[in-house]
Order: C-alpha cells, then structure tokens, then sequence
C-alpha cells in the first residue's frame, strides 16, 4: 500500500501543534494560580514582619493551593512527556485503554471549551494492539473531534477499547446527534490517510449514536 506521506506528516504536525499549544496554555494557567497565591503569601509575611497577626488557617489554604497546582502540573508534563515519546517509534505495542486515557487528559481542555464532558470507561483486560502509536493518537484525536460536534443535549461522549478476534476497537459513544448530522466529509482525506496506514476501519452507527475504529492486533506485520 502506497500511503500518503505528504499528507500523513502535514496532519501529524497540526495535531501535534494544537496539542503542545494546549498543554503550554495549560502550563501557563498553573504558574499563573502558582504565582498568585505565592504573592499572598509574600502578603502574609510582609504582615508578619509588621507584627500584624496571621490567621494559621489561611496560610494553610494557600499552600495547599499551591501544592494542588503543583501535582496538576506535574501531571500536565508527564502526559506531554508521554506525548512526545509517542513518535519515538514507527511500531510498538500500545495499550489502547492506556491510549484512550492520554487522548482525554490531552483533549480536557477543548472538551470543557466545548461544554462536553469524556467519560473513559475502564476495560475488564488490558487491550493491547501492535502499530503506530504517533497515528493511532492522531486518529483518535481527529474522532473525538468529530464526536464532540455530535452529542446532542446530553453533552457527553463516551469512550472505551475492546478486545475482539482479530484486534480491537474503540467505540465512541453517546453522539445523540448523530443521526441527524451530516456525515458525509467525515472520515475526510486526513482521517482516511490515518486509518489506511494504520490498517484500521471506521464505521458510523448513525441510528444508535456511536463510531466504531476497529484495530488489528499487528498493524505493522
């Protein structure tokens, strides 16, 4: 199979920029929360120095402010980090329920622009596929995208992996709308690309509100 090189990098470069766009916009608003509260706290010590009384309590709440922002933080750069090593190799075994759980901490915050809510529900195994982790992230980026425009008054996608005979497949579900939309550009030229090199398939139940992308258990074999 001939794949679409031009395409598939021009494709991988948008996802990869709106995402690292995102998380530095992320960044940014915890140094910002960091960096308010630990004026407050300059405040409080400036009060000191002036033997004014400092209320325990709210130095306490301030701290602990801090901290949370803290671990947020810390959890916003180990998915990056993740994210990054993504395209560290063309094939390797993925985890998709581990996949799934990264693409939704990645797309929290467009999801919450869009007053959507993602729920990931846990798989009763592990869900383990051989193939292109950079291009399974994107497609599901592409997918989430599309479902987020698609559900309707409940506001909510929901999102899981299974394993099947011959692979797996993540469903995304809840897309209320989506019998009513207009799918016809979607799966588009970027989607297509994806899903060809990825040797996946995409099916729309319009009727019961869900997409299916099914996964070989060994794209790269």
């Amino acid at each position: 199979m001939s794949w679409n090189w031009e395409l598939l990098g021009q494709t991988g470069l948008q996802f990869f920029g709106k995402m690292s766009a995102s998380i530095s916009h992320e960044i940014k608003n915890v140094m910002a929360i960091v960096n308010e509260n630990a004026g407050l706290l300059e405040d409080f010590t400036v009060m000191a120095e002036k033997g004014l009384p400092i209320d325990p309590q709210r130095l306490k709440t301030r701290a602990g402010m801090i901290m949370k922002q803290i671990r947020r933080g810390d959890e916003i750069i180990k998915g990056m980090n993740r994210f990054a090593h993504s395209v560290d190799d063309p094939l390797r075994q993925v985890d998709l329920h581990e996949t799934l759980s990264l693409m939704v901490a990645l797309s929290s915050r467009f999801a919450t622009m869009r007053g959507v809510t993602l729920e990931l529900e846990p798989p009763l195994a592990p869900v383990p596929v051989f193939t292109n982790p950079f291009f399974l992230e994107n497609v599901i980026w592409l997918c989430l995208d599309f479902a987020m425009g698609s559900t309707g008054t409940g506001r909510t996608v929901g999102l899981r992996a299974e394993k099947t005979d011959t692979g797996a497949t993540i469903q995304f579900y809840k897309l209320q709308d989506l019998a009513q939309r207009d799918t016809g550009s979607f799966p588009g030229q970027q989607e297509t690309a994806l899903i060809e090199a990825l040797k996946a398939g995409l099916v729309l139940y319009k009727e019961s509100g869900e997409m299916r992308l099914a996964l070989p258990a060994q794209a790269g074999k």
